[in-house]
C-alpha cells in the first residue's frame, strides 16, 4: 500500500486581493520585488495554516502587490531535510517544528521565527499487544520517531530522561519519517512510535497500535510548529514578511473557526481521508496558534536540551532564533482599530 503522505511539489498562481489593513509596497520595492516565493511544509495537521492559505488563494492574493507572481511549495517528510533545503537556499519560508531550525541556525542558516503555528499535537503510540502503565514499561523497547534534532526526537528524549530512562542504554530510539515509522510498527520492527498527527490516528484506524501518551503530558504547552523566514527577506523585504505573517494569521483563525473545512483542505492536500483528518483534529491535544511569544520559552528550553545533547555547538538565544517585531506590530495595529 502506498502511503498517502508522499513528497510532492506544487506550483500555484492566483489573482489579486489585498487584506484589509495592510499597506502597499513602494514603487522601488515593486521594482526589486521577489517574483516567486518558495515555501516548505510537512504532511501534518500541525501545519494546515499553510495549506488553507494556499487552497483559498490567499498567498497570491495578499502577496502579489509586493511583487510575488507565483508560489512554489515543497512537501518534506520531517524538519531535518526541510532545514537542509533552507540551508541550500531552496526555500524562503518554512512551516517547521521549533527544533530543526536550532541546529540549522547553529550551522549558519540565516533565518528567524516570525510567528507561531501550533503547540503540542504528537502522541506516543504503542503496539497493541504491549502493556503500558508508566514510562518504565518502555525499557528494552524500540521506539521510532523523527530523526535527531527534530521536535519529536527532542521532546521524547527529554521526557524519557526526566522519567529516569537512559536513552542510550534503556531504549533504542530510531530516527525515521512518519511513513517508515508506521510501516515499522505494523511489521513489528519497532514496538512504539512517537509521531505528530495525523499519524497516530492513522495507526489506530489500522489497528496496529494505540495512543498511550499525548505530547502535552510529556511537556505541557510545549512549542511545536513555527513559521521560519529567511534573514534576507526580513532585512530586504520587511513589508512582504509582515504580509506573510498577516496571511498566516488569517488562515489560522479560519481553521480555528472552521475545523471541518480545515480537515477537508488537509485531506485534499495530503491525500488522507477526510474521516482520518477530521478525527485527528478532534482527538489530538494540539492547538493552532500565531503568537511567536507563546512558543518562545519552550523553544529556548529546546535550545538548552539540544546543546546538552551535543546537537548544537553553542547555546542559542532569543536573538539568534526569533524576530517578534512583525507579529507585535500587527497586534498593535489591530488594537488601535
Amino acid at each position: 500500500m502506498i502511503d498517502p503522505l508522499k513528497i510532492r511539489v506544487i506550483i500555484i498562481a492566483f489573482g489579486l486581493v489585498l487584506l484589509s489593513g495592510c499597506t502597499s509596497p513602494s514603487d522601488d520595492e515593486e521594482t526589486t520585488a521577489l517574483s516567486e516565493l518558495r515555501f516548505g511544509y510537512q504532511p501534518s495537521t500541525h501545519q494546515i495554516a499553510y495549506m488553507t492559505a494556499d487552497a483559498k488563494g490567499w498567498w497570491l492574493e495578499d502577496l502579489e502587490p509586493y511583487g510575488v507572481t507565483s508560489t512554489k511549495d515543497f512537501l518534506f517528510p520531517t524538519g531535518a531535510p526541510e532545514m537542509q533545503a533552507m540551508l541550500a537556499g531552496e526555500i524562503d519560508v518554512a512551516y517547521v517544528g521549533a527544533t530543526p531550525p536550532l541546529s540549522a541556525i547553529d550551522q549558519g542558516l540565516d533565518a528567524k521565527i516570525v510567528a507561531g503555528a501550533q503547540v503540542q499535537g504528537s502522541d506516543l503510540v504503542l503496539a497493541t499487544a504491549l502493556p503500558y502503565e508508566s514510562p518504565q514499561n518502555l525499557k528494552g523497547l524500540k521506539i521510532a520517531t523523527f530523526p535527531p534534532g527534530t521536535l519529536q526526537d527532542t521532546v521524547l528524549r527529554k521526557w524519557l530522561t526526566d522519567n529516569g530512562i537512559d536513552t542510550k542504554k534503556d531504549v533504542d530510539i530510531l530516527g525515521m519519517g512518519g511513513a517508515d515509522a508506521k510501516t515499522a510498527l505494523a511489521s513489528g520492527n519497532v514496538d512504539a512510535v512517537f509521531l505528530p498527527h495525523p499519524n497516530p490516528t492513522i495507526i489506530e484506524s489500522e489497528g496496529t497500535g494505540r495512543v498511550v501518551v499525548h505530547s502535552g503530558e510529556m511537556w505541557e504547552d510545549h512549542a511545536c510548529c513555527v513559521v521560519l523566514v529567511s534573514g534576507e527577506l526580513i532585512r530586504e523585504k520587511p513589508e512582504l514578511v509582515e504580509q506573510i505573517v498577516r496571511t498566516h494569521i488569517r488562515a489560522t483563525e479560519y481553521n480555528i473557526d472552521n475545523p471541518d473545512d480545515a480537515a477537508k483542505i488537509f485531506s485534499d492536500n495530503i491525500g488522507v481521508s477526510y474521516e482520518i483528518a477530521s478525527k485527528s483534529i478532534e482527538d489530538w491535544d494540539g492547538n493552532w496558534v500565531t503568537d511567536p511569544s507563546i512558543e518562545l520559552n519552550t523553544t529556548l528550553e529546546y535550545a538548552s536540551v539540544q546543546y546538552d545533547l551535543g546537537y548544537t555547538d553553542k547555546l542559542l538565544t532569543q536573538d539568534d532564533l526569533f524576530d517578534l517585531s512583525f507579529y507585535n506590530k500587527i497586534m498593535a495595529e489591530m488594537g488601535e482599530e
